[in-house]
């Protein structure tokens, strides 16, 4: 009973170190890490050298002063380019910051409605949806009904068909309407990307310049924050 108590343990416990092994590498082959007979290589500038050996290969690489660097591991043979590897992650690495950087997410606003909602209320309120419609925002509209206007969806459902119509040029309905309980709620998306709106504004601002009543407008269109319709 001891014994396999004992050698249920080491089993385990050698189960558990394979387990927890080291990381798998995702970096390509280079140089001396290439252990294949022969590899189709290609030059520097992506001209085709031919299937070489090897030895051949490695040759050729320190001749250039460059790394061989294994591309397509799984190809037959595997196909290795000449290149400076250091320069290639480097440049690469820029590319993925300046890509995180260019990249903008998308953000949902909120914009509520009653089905009965004046002339003015609703040309104030479709007035922050075109604004963020032109920033590349989605905008969920909202339609909350009380008490007997629950009865009559079909005023909600009017209201945002015409909310759609008005701002069409700048968006589309993404998610048509749908009764959500005492609710009717639509998203209508932007026509522009984010990246493309953010590229415009600051466009426009590097055009106004220095002009002391642009910055002010700037300030006053950030500070302005959307109504709540209740």
């Amino acid at each position: 009973m001891t014994c396999g108590v004992f050698c249920v343990s080491r089993t385990v416990e050698h189960l558990e170190r394979k387990s927890f092994g080291g990381p798998i590498s995702t970096e390509p082959r280079i140089n001396d890490r290439i252990r294949v007979p022969e590899v189709r290589l290609v030059g520097p500038n992506g001209e085709q050298v031919g299937i070489v050996s090897i030895g051949d290969a490695l040759k050729l690489a320190q001749e250039a002063d460059l790394d061989l660097v294994e591309v397509a591991a799984t190809a037959r043979p595997p196909v290795c380019k000449l290149m400076d590897y250091g320069k290639f992650k480097y440049e690469s690495a820029m590319k993925a910051r300046e890509a995180r950087r260019n990249q903008a997410h998308t953000i949902i606003k909120e914009i509520k409605l009653r089905p009965k909602i004046d002339p003015h209320d609703y040309e104030t309120k479709k007035g922050h949806v075109v604004r963020f419609l032109k920033a590349g925002d989605k905008v969920k509209v909202t339609i909350m009904f009380r008490g007997r206007e629950q009865s009559r969806p079909e005023l909600g459902f009017r209201l945002l068909q015409r909310l759609a119509e008005d701002v069409t040029e700048l968006g589309f309905v993404e998610s048509q309407p749908k009764q959500d309980g005492r609710n009717m709620i639509m998203v209508i998306g932007p026509h522009k990307k984010k990246a493309e709106a953010k590229a415009e504004k600051a466009a426009a601002k590097a055009a106004r310049g220095g002009d002391p009543a642009a910055e002010g407008s700037v300030v006053e269109e950030h500070a302005e924050q959307p109504a709540q319709a209740e």
